[in-house]
């Protein structure tokens, strides 16, 4: 619990002020008490996020509520990386209340708190035209592909490489890993992640070179984030996950220039419509290596 609440100290850069909004909502910061109705609101829009994904994600984050007559009816959240770029997501409005400017109200306040960074978001096309409006500019899409396989061929390994379980010393190999192929300081996102999930690490000659964690989500398990240096490796750590858990419901998140949609597709894990990433502020510098992200929210 202490690092958790030392996690927490590094976003909590500036106080969020109580603001009423001239259309009769009030925004206000987050709490932990208003997650069940934050996921109430996620179930309204269709969203699969279960309670525990938004309690995780509260804990390594912060956001912000609207309220309108004491019920919650929209949400946005935000999660720094280092001192320059963060991440932003969860961006929900009650589907009653939607045209009343409490969308961009969340956005711009987020953006108030998150001044000087560059900030990156997977947009649905419903936000596309706001985000546009806000500053953010197109970078590239995500390929959402979900389903359960029953018959995963195995995929072949390069010279020296092995798969094997994630050990208790490798956290900090696995976030250097994450860094160098996101260009992110992901560092406490990850761990927190491995505190949740299993997860196997692609070695060459007894070194790490990728990994891919794979936990409980929404209405299944998602794989993700995936770390490989080829594509080859990639498939391998994806297609891991698929044959030890055949016929379980799950998605993975891949890059859509990444060149794995096709083979997911032919495995069973179909694409559903793309996700546009976004970016505001100096361009992210990445160096390659990424397949799958860990969570549309998170990136």
């Amino acid at each position: 619990m202490v690092e958790l609440a030392e996690r927490r100290g590094e976003v909590e850069e500036r106080d969020v002020a109580d603001v009423t909004m001239t259309s009769g909502f009030h925004l206000r910061p987050m709490t932990e008490d208003d997650l069940p109705q934050a996921h109430g609101l996620s179930r309204l829009v269709q969203w699969p996020h279960r309670l525990d994904e938004w309690q995780f994600n509260f804990r390594l984050g912060r956001g912000l509520v609207a309220e309108q007559a004491d019920e919650t009816v929209g949400t946005v959240m935000w999660w720094p990386y280092g001192a320059d770029v963060a991440s932003l997501g969860m961006v929900i409005v009650d589907p009653d209340r939607q045209g009343a400017g409490i969308g961009r109200g969340l956005m711009a306040a987020a953006l108030d708190q998150l001044d000087g960074r560059t900030v990156m978001l997977n947009a649905t096309e419903a936000g596309l035209r706001l985000y546009q409006a806000l500053g953010f500019r197109p970078i590239g899409e995500i390929r959402q592909h979900q389903g359960a396989a029953f018959a995963v061929p195995a995929a072949p390994l390069g010279k020296g490489e092995r798969i094997r379980p994630i050990g208790r010393r490798d956290g900090d190999a696995l976030a250097a890993l994450d860094a160098k192929a996101t260009g992110l300081a992901r560092g406490p996102m990850i761990k927190a992640l491995l505190d949740e999930a299993e997860g196997v690490v692609l070695d060459r000659d007894s070194e790490a070179i990728g990994f891919a964690l794979y936990r409980r989500f929404g209405r299944g398990h998602a794989i993700g984030p995936v770390i490989a240096p080829t594509i080859e490796g990639a498939k391998a750590l994806i297609s891991h996950w698929m044959a030890s858990n055949p016929g379980v419901f799950m998605r993975v998140d891949v890059l859509g220039d990444g060149g794995l949609s096709p083979w997911l597709d032919d495995l069973g894990l179909i694409g559903l419509s793309p996700v546009t990433t976004m970016t505001r502020g100096t361009p992210l510098q990445r160096a390659g290596g990424y397949w799958a992200i860990a969570s549309q929210a998170l990136g």
